[in-house]
Parts: C-alpha cells; sequence; structure tokens
C-alpha cells in the first residue's frame, strides 16, 4: 500500500520562486477551463486598488502559490494556484490556511477573496475553509469586481464576495 504523499512545505517566495508563477498559474488555468469547460480566462491583471502583502509557494520545485493583497484596508486573497499535478493533496488548503495565519499575524481582521459561485474547487472549496459569501462588498471590494468584470471575468461564470474574520 502505498503512502499519500505530504503536503509540500509552505514558505514565502523568494525571487526566484516569481519566475516560476507565471507557467504554474497557467497550468492551473487550464485544469479550470478542463473542469468547467470555460474556453478562455482573460489575462491577469493589477487589482485596482491594493498592494501585495505577500506571496506564498509550496514546495521547491514550486506546486502552488497563494497571493495575499491589502483591499479596502483588509487582507485579500487575491489568488491560490496549483499545479493540475499537485491538485486534490491538501496543497491547496495548506496554502489558504497558511495565507490566514500570515493575514492574522499581521493584524488584519478579515481576509477577503473574490472567486467562482459555481465551481466546485473555488467557492465551495473557501466556504469549507470558513469563508461566507458577503452580500455587501463595500466600495473598495466593489471596485475591484468592477475591474475584473472589465476583461470578460463574468462572463465565464457567477462570481461572489467572500470573507473570513480572523
Amino acid at each position: 500500500m502505498t503512502q499519500p504523499k505530504a503536503v509540500p512545505r509552505i514558505r514565502t517566495a523568494t525571487p526566484e520562486d516569481l519566475a516560476a508563477l507565471p507557467a504554474l498559474e497557467a497550468a492551473a488555468d487550464r485544469l479550470l477551463k478542463a473542469e468547467v469547460g470555460y474556453r478562455a480566462l482573460p489575462a491577469p491583471g493589477p487589482p485596482t486598488s491594493g498592494e501585495t502583502l505577500f506571496i506564498l509557494v509550496a514546495g521547491n520545485p514550486t506546486v502552488g502559490f497563494a497571493r495575499v493583497d491589502e483591499v479596502g484596508g483588509q487582507a485579500h486573497l487575491e489568488q491560490v494556484s496549483v499545479h493540475p499535478d499537485s491538485a486534490g493533496r491538501g496543497v491547496g488548503r495548506s496554502l489558504v490556511e497558511a495565507a490566514i495565519d500570515g493575514a492574522r499575524i499581521r493584524g488584519y481582521e478579515f481576509m477577503t477573496l473574490c472567486t467562482f459561485r459555481d465551481v466546485p474547487f473555488n467557492a465551495r472549496f473557501y466556504a469549507s475553509c470558513g469563508f461566507a459569501e458577503l452580500a455587501e462588498p463595500g466600495k473598495a471590494l466593489a471596485a475591484l469586481r468592477a475591474y475584473e468584470a472589465l476583461p470578460g471575468l463574468d462572463d465565464l461564470g457567477r462570481r461572489v464576495v467572500m470573507r473570513l474574520r480572523l
């Protein structure tokens, strides 16, 4: 009987790690397209407001990453990507938990995120991590959602804003 692979160590990204993230993100996007039938995902761009607080990576070589920004004075989980070869092994959950811990240590009261409502490994996954839908996202998150809609992200599926009290 084979033992399941352990989740790779989560750590702060180094400059060397950053160079590998676009290819990892593209691989993760292929999984999203395959799983839910999306033909194209808009090219990512910078958020309308916020600054990157930290980026975490899993493994060496990197098999996943999480980027946390500050939006509206709160921590915002901007992105979690896991390479398809490592999907379903707890890497994403470990990255989310480490991101939550990182935001909590930095003194944030909440962590927010924007995701696809109907994609099983998006909103449902984040709900299992403690996030809940936020009906009134506030000015900064509403601006971020408007920015996301510009390249057609909303055309790919219903989006939702979620929040977790830290």
